[in-house]
C-alpha cells in the first residue's frame, strides 16, 4: 500500500492520520468550545484549526518521510454546493504539503472520510467492492447512503434517507445540555444511561425511510420537568435515537434488499445503539477513535487512489 497521510479539519476536531503497511496512526485535538455552549462559530473553528494543525501534523511527518499521496476533507458531503469554511484549513495545507513534497493531494468528502475509517476499523474494506448502506450519524449530519463501487474515487454514494429536523449529534447535545453535561455529551449521556435499568417503548417517527427527532428534544425537556432522574432522561434520548436508526434501517432493507449495513459517525460510538444493532442486523462499526471526527478515512482512501492511478 501507498503510504499516505490525511487531514481532516472538521467542526469539532484537528486531526491527522498516517496510513503505512496497512496500519493507520492518528493525532487528533478537539477544537475548544467555552463551558456552557453547544458549538463553535465557524469563523472560530477556522482560527483554533490554524493554530492546532501544525501541532497535529509534525509527530506524523517526523515519524515518516516515506509519504507518497496526501488526503483531506475538503467538504462536508459529496453533494452539489457542500461546504463549510473549517475544511479549507485542512485542505489548503494539504496542497501546500503535497507540492513541497512533490506528490498528489486528494480530496474527498468528510462524510466518505467517515465510511471509509469505519470499514478500516471493522476490517471490512472489502465491501468497497460491492453495494452497501451506510449510515452517518454525527452532530451536523444522520443520514443514510447507498455505497457503489467507483474505480476513481473509491466508491460513490447516494442520499437515500435522512433526518428532517434534528440530527442524532444535536440531540444528544441538547439534552446534555439541559442535564448539565459538557460539551459534546456523549460519553457523559451513555454513562448516566448506562446507570438506568429503565426500558422504553419508543415508536419513532418516520415517513418513508426518513427520520424526525425533535421530538427526542422535546419529550426529554418534559421528563425535567415531571423531575424525573438525569439516568432516566439521558436512557430515552439514546433509546429515541436508537429507535429511528432501528426504523431507518427496517424501511430501507425492504427497500433494496440484505445489504451489508455501516455505520459511522461521532454518535456511533454509543454502546448500547452499536449492542443493539449489530444484535439484530450484523452491522459494522467502527471502535470509538475512528467513529468520532478523523482523518483516518481520507489517508486510506488516498492510498487507494495513488495505488489505482500507478
Amino acid at each position: 500500500m501507498t503510504a499516505a497521510l490525511g487531514i481532516d479539519t472538521s467542526n469539532y476536531t484537528t486531526s491527522a492520520a498516517l496510513y503505512e503497511n496497512g496500519r493507520v496512526r492518528q493525532q487528533k485535538m478537539p477544537l475548544p468550545v467555552k463551558p456552557g455552549e453547544l458549538g463553535l462559530r465557524q469563523s472560530d473553528a477556522v482560527f483554533h484549526h490554524v493554530q492546532q494543525l501544525p501541532a497535529v501534523l509534525e509527530p506524523l511527518l517526523e515519524d515518516s518521510p516515506s509519504v507518497r499521496a496526501l488526503g483531506v476533507s475538503s467538504r462536508p458531503r459529496d453533494a452539489e454546493g457542500s461546504y463549510m469554511p473549517c475544511f479549507t484549513v485542512g485542505l489548503g495545507a494539504a496542497k501546500m504539503l503535497a507540492a513541497a513534497l512533490n506528490v498528489p493531494v486528494y480530496s474527498f468528502s468528510h462524510q466518505a472520510g467517515h465510511i471509509a475509517a469505519a470499514l478500516y476499523s471493522a476490517k471490512k474494506l472489502d465491501l468497497l467492492r460491492r453495494t452497501f448502506l451506510a449510515f452517518h450519524v454525527s452532530g451536523g449530519t444522520t443520514e443514510a447512503v447507498l455505497v457503489s463501487p467507483d474505480e476513481r474515487r473509491g466508491f460513490c454514494t447516494r442520499l437515500v434517507a435522512r433526518s428532517l429536523d434534528l440530527k442524532g449529534g444535536q440531540a444528544v447535545d441538547r439534552v446534555g445540555g439541559m442535564l448539565g453535561l459538557r460539551f459534546p455529551a456523549g460519553r457523559e449521556l451513555e454513562r448516566l444511561a448506562l446507570r438506568s435499568g429503565i426500558s422504553y417503548r419508543i415508536k419513532p417517527s418516520m415517513k418513508g425511510a426518513d427520520c424526525s427527532l425533535s421530538g427526542v428534544e422535546n419529550r426529554c425537556r418534559k421528563l425535567l420537568e415531571e423531575g424525573k432522574p438525569p439516568e432516566e432522561i439521558a436512557a430515552y434520548c439514546l433509546q429515541a435515537i436508537l429507535a429511528a436508526l432501528d426504523g431507518m434501517a427496517e424501511a430501507l432493507l425492504r427497500e433494496y434488499g440484505a445489504l451489508p449495513l455501516v455505520f459511522a459517525g461521532g454518535v456511533m460510538s454509543n454502546a448500547l445503539i452499536r449492542r443493539a444493532l449489530t444484535e439484530k442486523y450484523g452491522a459494522f462499526f467502527a471502535e470509538p477513535e475512528f467513529s468520532a471526527d478523523n482523518a483516518a478515512g481520507v489517508a486510506v482512501l488516498a492510498s487507494m487512489a495513488a495505488k489505482a492511478a500507478q
